[in-house]
This record gives C-alpha cells, sequence and structure tokens, in this order.
C-alpha cells in the first residue's frame, strides 16, 4: 500500500507537469497563428492599372463579364457599370471614359485613340 501512496503524488505531478507544457505549446501556436500575414479569400478587385491600349480581356474585367458575352450582356453590364461611375453623380470622368471604352471594345467599335484622357 505504501508504494501506492508514493506514486500518487508523483503521477500528479507528472500530470501538471504535462499540461504546462501542452499549455504553453498552445500559447506559443496561437501567437504564431495570430503573426501571420493575413491572407486574401478572395480578389474582388482588378490589381493593377489600365493598358495603354485597352484588350478584350481588360475590357471583361472592367464590365464584370466574360470575354465572350454577347452585345446585349455587354450593354447591360455597361449600364450597371456606369451608374455607379457617373460623373454626374459624383463619379471620376476618366472612369467613366474607360466604361465607355471597354464597352466600345467587347462591342466591336473602335475609335482611333481610345480614352480622351
Amino acid at each position: 500500500m505504501e508504494k501506492v501512496e508514493k506514486a500518487t503524488p508523483f503521477l500528479a505531478g507528472l500530470a501538471v507537469a504535462a499540461a504546462a507544457l501542452a499549455g504553453r505549446y498552445g500559447v506559443q501556436a496561437w501567437q504564431a497563428f495570430k503573426a501571420r500575414p493575413p491572407k486574401p479569400r478572395m480578389r474582388k478587385f482588378y490589381e493593377g492599372g489600365f493598358q495603354p491600349t485597352m484588350t478584350r480581356r481588360e475590357a471583361a474585367l472592367i464590365l464584370g463579364i466574360r470575354e465572350n458575352a454577347t452585345p446585349d450582356k455587354v450593354k447591360e453590364a455597361h449600364r450597371k457599370v456606369m451608374v455607379a461611375n457617373h460623373p454626374d453623380a459624383g463619379g471620376s470622368h476618366y472612369l467613366a471614359s474607360k466604361i465607355n471604352e471597354a464597352k466600345d471594345v467587347m462591342i466591336g467599335k473602335t475609335k482611333g485613340g481610345g480614352s480622351a484622357f
């Protein structure tokens, strides 16, 4: 019976030490997790500026449609984007010209110089 009495405090001490080590490891892992740089889950906007001559890909990205969209889809997307960015409603003249240029590129109309800006 005496061996059991001596073993009980030893086992209790061993359990406390294991719990302390596990807690220490958990705190270190949590701090490493919090310190990592945030990773964007979804890229919402097109990264980069405008190309010197607008391509169909860039035009589709501006309007938020596929490159092979029908003219009706292009006009609908143009209307939605233009309502949000119209200069009369506080939007930019530059962006409005780029949106119009994107519509022209997608429909197939080409005006020699592209954007007025």
